[in-house]
C-alpha cells in the first residue's frame, strides 16, 4: 500500500515514515502542498495522511484540488486545530477521516487501516483469489499455502493486481505504481515483471490476461 505524507514538522514526518515503513507502507514524503501535488500526478497512492499547516498553502486548499479532480483516494487530516469548525471544513471539503495533534500512533495507524480497506472494499486485512492469498498490510503473498518469495515489484504489481481481480489495471497505472522520484519505469519494465509473475502463477487456476490496448487482468482461468 502506497501512502503519501504530507507533513512540514521534520520532526513527527520523521516519526510517521519510520512507524508507517515498519508496517509495510511504502511511503513517499512532502513537506509541504506544491511537492505534494507533484507526487500525486506521479505516483499511484492508496492513501494520503495530510497536514492543514502546511507553509505554502492551507491543507484545506490541497484537498479541494484533490476532490476537483475527482480523486477519490481516501484523507486522512492530521492537524494541530482543534474545534468542532476545523473538522468540519475538512470533512465538507472532502476528508474522510480527521485527527488533531498531539495523536496516539497506534489509533493512528488502526485509522490508516480502516480506510485502506473502505477504499478496497475489504472485509478483512487479507485479499483470496483461488490459490492465491495475499495480504497488502503485511506485503506478503502465499499460493496453494506456500509462501511466495516476491520481489518488491512483483509483489506490487501483483497487490494491485489482486486488488482490482477481473478489472483491467492499465499499463501506464502498473508503470506509475512503480516508479520512485529520480527512477522511473517504463512500459518494457513492465511487461518483464508481468512475465515473471505469469511464470510464478503457472498451474495455481490464475492467469494474467493481457486486454490489447488497454492493459491487465488477473482472473482465475477457465
Amino acid at each position: 500500500m502506497n501512502v503519501l505524507l504530507v507533513e512540514d514538522d521534520p520532526l513527527i514526518a520523521q516519526g510517521l515514515l519510520q512507524a508507517l515503513k515498519q508496517s509495510a507502507y511504502t511511503v513517499v514524503h512532502a513537506p509541504y502542498g506544491e511537492r505534494a501535488e507533484g507526487l500525486l500526478l506521479a505516483n499511484d497512492v492508496d492513501l494520503i495522511i495530510l497536514d492543514l499547516g502546511l507553509p505554502d498553502m492551507d491543507g484545506l486548499e490541497l484537498l479541494r484540488r484533490l476532490r476537483a479532480r475527482q480523486s477519490r483516494v481516501p484523507v486522512l487530516v492530521l492537524t494541530a486545530r482543534d474545534g468542532v469548525e476545523q473538522q468540519v471544513a475538512a470533512l465538507d471539503q472532502g476528508a474522510d477521516d480527521y485527527m488533531e495533534k498531539p495523536f496516539d500512533l497506534r489509533e493512528l495507524e488502526a485509522r490508516v487501516r480502516a480506510l485502506l480497506r473502505r477504499s478496497h472494499d475489504l472485509s478483512t486485512d487479507e485479499v483470496s483469489l483461488g490459490a492465491l492469498q495475499l495480504s497488502p498490510f503485511q506485503r506478503t503473498a502465499t499460493l496453494n499455502g506456500e509462501r511466495l518469495e516476491l520481489p518488491a515489484r512483483e509483489y506490487e504489481i501483483l497487490e494491485i493486481l489482486s486488488l482490482n481481480a477481473g478489472r483491467v489495471v492499465t499499463k501506464a497505472r502498473l508503470a506509475q505504481r512503480l516508479s520512485r522520484e529520480g527512477d522511473e519505469v517504463g512500459d518494457n519494465a513492465v511487461e518483464v515483471y508481468v512475465h515473471r509473475l505469469r511464470r510464478r502463477l503457472q498451474d495455481s487456476g490464475l492467469a494474467i490476461r493481457t486486454q490489447r490496448g488497454a492493459g491487465y487482468v488477473l482472473e482465475e482461468a477457465g
